[in-house]
């Protein structure tokens, strides 16, 4: 549906609804806006304008083996001086499907960094980074919003909800510019919640939730719009020993439903949850191979 700006951009400082059934027109071809959660592959430099499926299978043969979610191919971040400061170290790193993978280290260590690269936040200055087997590096930055927006579930160690919305409102949020209907919104909301074991607290505010509660929340929110890759900045960082447990066996029980995690943390303890874990210190990525470690 096109609307009122048609040909021209938005005028500045004036935001969207975020509760609107329908994705704000924007400056793209015939002034209709790219939807970043839209189910398709994000348009991106290749044949006919589209991004390769990874998953589309061989017209005449087996379906070939589903790509990395997570490839780095000597991957590295410097921030620009001066001084240059090197926050990310080349490196070599791959999560497959359905694992779960741990990044541990200090503060400082290069973890908000790493987190960054991955989220699409921040664009690696040196090799190549991979999403379901899509090139990032090829792909302009709203195209690269697209595909953090369809691929990547964030969970925060702070839940970043919004404090005059609901429970099952914030979890909303998640499916609004995929022009989900709003009916649809709201079941597939109450559902996800439901999973997280808080079906019981869908209409309460985050201002009369726990902050375990908050956390499932978030969780539910990342879970709804199905990503490739549920990437977690310590998510029991702001919590007790035994909330934290909790959300740790959430994790657990996603992970053996075959959901794809990548946890970074300080904590040891939540790193020995994960079936790898990576140790990141001074930009540079090391995992522990048969009690050795390895440089990524």
């Amino acid at each position: 549906m096109r609307g009122p700006w048609r040909g021209r951009r938005r005028e500045r400082g004036a935001a969207p609804d975020p509760y609107e059934d329908r994705a704000a027109p924007g400056p793209y071809e015939d002034g209709a806006a790219l939807d970043p959660y839209e189910d398709g592959a994000a348009p991106g430099p290749y044949e006919d304008g589209a991004d390769p499926d990874p998953y589309e299978s061989v017209p005449d043969g087996d379906p070939p083996p589903p790509p990395p979610v997570v490839e780095f191919r000597g991957t590295g971040l410097t921030y620009p001086g001066p001084p240059a400061v090197r926050a990310l170290r080349p490196c070599h790193f791959s999560v497959r499907p359905g694992e779960f993978v741990t990044v541990v280290g200090p503060s400082g260590s290069g973890k908000s960094t790493f987190l960054n690269v991955v989220g699409l936040l921040d664009a690696p200055t040196e090799g190549t980074y991979l999403l379901d087997g899509i090139d990032t590096g090829r792909l302009a930055e709203h195209e690269r919003a697209a595909l953090r927006g369809r691929r990547i579930g964030f969970v925060f160690q702070s839940f970043h909800l919004l404090p005059h919305r609901t429970a099952v409102e914030n979890v909303q949020l998640a499916m609004v510019y995929r022009r989900v209907p709003r009916a649809e919104r709201r079941e597939r909301a109450r559902t996800a919640l439901a999973r997280v074991g808080l079906a019981h607290r869908a209409d309460a505010l985050p201002t009369r939730l726990s902050g375990g509660e908050r956390q499932r929340v978030a969780v539910a929110r990342a879970l709804v719009a199905r990503p490739s890759l549920l990437l977690c900045d310590e998510p029991t960082g702001n919590l007790d020993t035994a909330t934290a447990g909790e959300i740790l066996r959430l994790l657990d029980e996603l992970h053996g439903e075959g959901m794809t995690l990548l946890v970074i943390t300080h904590d040891p303890a939540v790193a020995a949850h994960g079936s790898r874990t990576v140790s990141i210190r001074d930009g540079r990525l090391t995992e522990t191979v048969r009690d050795r470690e390895v440089p990524a």
